[in-house]
């Protein structure tokens, strides 16, 4: 299990556990699960680089501890 943070830049920071290899699709799940939203209307971005649902956090190198964007569609 890691620990993976999502800041929306709104204030808004949550934390999610996960396995590493979740892929981000189900990570949105996750996600979208806490913060009440529809997971289609989650985006999430590490620097300019937007993420894919079929590929896995190991794949992207997400680990614990990591940090990534989230922008709402």
């Amino acid at each position: 299990m890691i620990e993976v943070t999502c800041n929306d830049r709104l204030g808004k920071k949550i934390r999610v556990k996960c396995d590493p290899d979740d892929t981000i699709g189900d990570f949105k799940k996750l996600v979208a699960a806490q913060i009440g939203t529809a997971p289609e209307k989650i985006i999430l971005k590490k620097w300019y680089s937007t993420f894919k649902d079929h590929i896995t956090l190991a794949d992207y190198e997400i680990g614990n501890g990591s940090s990534l964007e989230m922008y709402y569609a």
